[in-house]
């Protein structure tokens, strides 16, 4: 049952319309004029209104009857009845937001079709309601900055938190996102640029905030997602923004900071290079990143051009290694149709896709002399010419090259040109080996656990303590990137809460023989060595069993010698 309110100065039509409606089991009130019907939503909820275009010798209409609602907050449907001369009015009030109009005379069937279409718009309304409500309540509870803005940047949706961390809030609402973001370096839109550009999600776009002077740098997190209406066509798109205080130094001094965008590390060697990357973000200089296969070079390059002035603009990546000298002078310069065989159109190459920003040749070591001597050029002259056409193209593109191969020594061999390597050896990088700053490793650890559990659907916690030795002890020929994968291929076999050294690749534990499990049961386990796990699984017996790489009986034997009890009768597990 529906409680409608039947607003017309004439009575015959308020008692027809009401007696149609309530021989349907509706509770209907009737108004006779515009006062009448304020006075009775002031005073109730209705699920619909129906409204005479005219409501008497006051000159109130029903539109304005519409307009009043709508000013009190009140979202129920609103339909008008008008005469034949006043339908023009109606379909006009309709583009205000009323549901529909009805034309006199005014028939049943017609009245009740009309009012079941409205009643049930009304109740999608209340679950629509429902539903923005529990959302809104979930975005209130979350510290994370949600924010949703349309095609054109216009906020539609802020959550509370964006307050502290952005200085704007829900009052946001309706201005464009990028008229609010001031007083900073604004690389929190560069994601949000791109994904409302290319309807694409970007994830895990990190970088220093500098919003408020009088706090110290944070680092944020950012993730955009489209937002896809149900035709399939973006309409907008989302942007949450996470701070990570875990990730920023709590003082300064030795420790510094822990990462960089997705550089990670607070050894002395990472705080070098996050000091070297700051003083060169901001500079058109070429840089030359050299180190190991997997020391992490491809991030350096990102955190070069993220964290600086060219962040808004394209970051162009090439494997120089991955193509052949045709193709990959091609792909970096671009063709004209009929360049060569197979060019069926005209093809822009990366170095004008990358204009205004960053273009990354990486391994580029392995350029034929021909690719080189084209590459000199861009340099020198900051212009080049499309494989097949001779008219010059000029560029703005900073240049960040890789290798993991001794370039001194490939100038001596004749495999490189020397004048090349100068050019790109403006500012020299050097990405240093994970063996160089092992004091890292447990916090590559953390990252990776974080983004495998979350990849697999898993709650591991940690490593035992016999893996944390061997990681300390093993050479890591692969760096970084052998880390990640051997952590990988862990998660695939652990089904506990804790990788042990049953679980690691075959050529890690072979490469680092684990110590005798006999030595172990005859005490050889250290009290600082019992205290760390138990203080780290909260004195929980088992769980400190698995990092120790023993069995309860064995640990409770070990505490046992060293004079090891619980703390408290609520600790004894």
């Amino acid at each position: 049952m529906a409680k409608i309110l039947v607003v017309d100065d004439e009575e015959y039509i308020r008692l027809t319309l009401g007696c149609f409606m309530e021989e349907k089991g509706h509770e209907v009130i009737r108004a006779a004029d515009f006062d009448q019907a304020i006075g009775e939503i002031t005073q109730a909820e209705f699920d619909l209104v129906i409204a005479d275009v005219f409501l008497g010798l006051g000159g109130k209409t029903g539109t304005d009857l519409l307009r009043e609602c709508r000013a009190k907050g009140k979202n129920y449907p609103v339909v008008l009845i008008t005469g034949y001369s006043d339908v023009s009015t109606a379909r006009d009030a309709v583009r205000l937001g009323a549901f529909d109009y009805l034309a006199k005379p005014i028939e049943k069937e017609t009245l009740l079709q009309t009012l079941d279409k409205a009643l049930k718009s009304r109740q999608a309304a209340k679950e629509r309601d429902k539903l923005n409500s529990g959302f809104e309540t979930i975005l209130r509870s979350v510290e994370e900055v949600i924010l949703t803005v349309n095609n054109e940047f216009v906020v539609t949706g802020i959550n509370e938190g964006a307050k502290p961390l952005c200085g704007f809030g829900p009052g946001a609402k309706g201005r464009d996102v990028r008229s609010l973001v001031t007083g900073c370096s604004r690389r929190c839109l560069t994601p949000l640029e791109e994904t409302l550009k290319t309807g694409q999600s970007v994830r895990a776009f990190r970088f220093e905030c500098h919003h408020n002077s009088s706090q110290p740098t944070r680092i944020i997190n950012v993730s955009c997602y489209p937002i896809i209406h149900p035709s399939g066509e973006s309409s907008g798109a989302v942007m949450i923004l996470r701070d990570e205080p875990s990730l920023i130094p709590l003082q300064s001094g030795q420790e510094g900071r822990q990462s960089m965008h997705h550089l990670i590390g607070g050894s002395e060697k990472m705080q070098k290079l996050y000091s070297v990357i700051e003083s060169l973000a901001d500079v058109d200089s070429s840089v030359l990143v050299v180190g190991e296969s997997g020391t992490g070079k491809e991030m350096i390059a990102e955190a070069l051009h993220y964290l600086g002035k060219r962040a808004k603009k394209p970051l162009v990546k090439v494997n120089c290694s991955a193509l052949s000298e045709s193709l990959l002078e091609s792909e970096l310069f671009g063709h004209v149709k009929g360049a060569f065989t197979g060019a069926a159109t005209e093809r822009i190459g990366r170095f004008q896709k990358a204009d205004g920003g960053t273009i990354f040749l990486d391994e580029i070591g392995d350029l034929s002399p021909k690719v080189q001597s084209s590459l000199l050029r861009v340099l020198q002259q900051r212009e080049f010419e499309r494989v097949g056409d001779s008219n010059p193209i000029r560029v703005d593109v900073r240049v960040v090259a890789a290798t993991n191969k001794d370039l001194n020594q490939m100038v001596q061999l004749g495999k490189f040109r020397e004048d090349l390597m100068y050019r790109l050896r403006v500012v020299e990088i050097f990405a240093p080996p994970l063996r160089e700053r092992l004091e890292d490793i447990p916090l590559l650890v953390e990252h990776f656990l974080a983004v495998f559990n979350k990849k697999m659907q898993k709650r591991i916690a940690s490593i035992s303590l016999d893996v944390e030795q061997k990681f300390q002890e093993y050479g890591w020929p692969g760096n970084i990137r052998e880390l990640e994968h051997a952590l990988e291929h862990a998660f695939v076999l652990c089904n506990s809460n804790v990788i042990t050294m049953d679980h690691l690749p075959v050529h890690l534990k072979k490469a680092m023989p684990a110590p005798p499990q006999a030595s172990r049961a005859r005490h050889s386990i250290e009290t600082a060595e019992i205290l760390q796990a138990l203080e780290k699984t909260s004195w929980n017996k088992k769980r400190a069993a698995e990092l120790l790489g023993i069995d309860r009986k064995t640990l409770y034997r070990n505490m046992a010698r060293c004079g090891i009890t619980n703390p408290g009768p609520e600790n004894i597990q």
